[in-house]
């Protein structure tokens, strides 16, 4: 019995204007391939063992799921490159506004300064240290009972000792209770935008005295 030999033009394939042949990597030339490769195959089949319908059935099954696949990849893309593009306008419209974030520090600047708190609950008893760079005590406060969430803080600027402290960044710590039970509470920092920058990790806004934060991070704006 002859063998019967059939040359087989990949789709895959174009010619350019000198006659050089580049390949193609687009999802329907794959699937052209694919259905010339099958189609050659199911005509030069041994007609006393053909094909079994099961497995044309699970080629073209595998074709269809890589298919969907690579379509849902870029859809992807795009939905995250609009969503970027978004992120960016909106943070770029916070340039210039005060933002309350995670942080330790406090801005001092004539005898007025902002920080906060997050409380995962109520607490009936919260104290906060101030230190400066030393780490030395400057300044500690009682603040009594405090609410769930975020609350927004302030400092006069005042010593334990009654005098004033000099502009600067200082550094605080908290201490929070309910019913003689720690509370796990979050100190936040007070800083302008000044700048945003953006990344294959998200927009980030440069926030002063705290350095560079995701957009999630900001809990209010002013």
């Amino acid at each position: 019995m002859s063998t019967i030999q059939t040359d087989v033009v990949d789709p895959g394939l174009r010619t350019t204007m000198n006659g050089a042949r580049t390949s193609k990597t687009t999802t329907q030339e794959a699937q052209d391939r694919f259905m010339t490769l099958l189609v050659t195959q199911m005509k030069n089949q041994d007609p006393l063992n053909p094909m079994d319908n099961a497995q044309v059935t699970s080629q073209l099954a595998q074709l269809s799921t890589v298919s969907g696949i690579d379509k849902l990849n870029a859809s992807v893309a795009t939905l995250n490159a609009s969503f970027q593009a978004s992120q960016s306008l909106q943070a770029a419209s916070m340039i210039g506004h005060g933002v309350i974030v995670p942080g330790k520090v406090i801005g001092l600047t004539d005898g007025k300064a902002v920080y906060g708190m997050e409380l995962p609950q109520a607490a009936d008893k919260v104290e906060v240290t101030i230190r400066d760079s030393d780490g030395a005590v400057v300044r500690k406060m009682s603040l009594g009972a405090m609410p769930q969430g975020v609350s927004t803080l302030a400092w006069d600027g005042m010593t334990d000792s009654g005098a004033a402290a000099p502009n600067g960044v200082y550094q605080f710590e908290l201490a929070a209770s309910s019913a003689e039970k720690k509370l796990d509470a979050a100190t936040l920092s007070f800083g302008m935008v000044s700048s945003i920058a953006s990344s294959a990790q998200g927009v980030k806004l440069s926030v002063t005295n705290v350095g560079d934060i995701g957009m999630n991070d900001v809990r209010q704006i002013y």
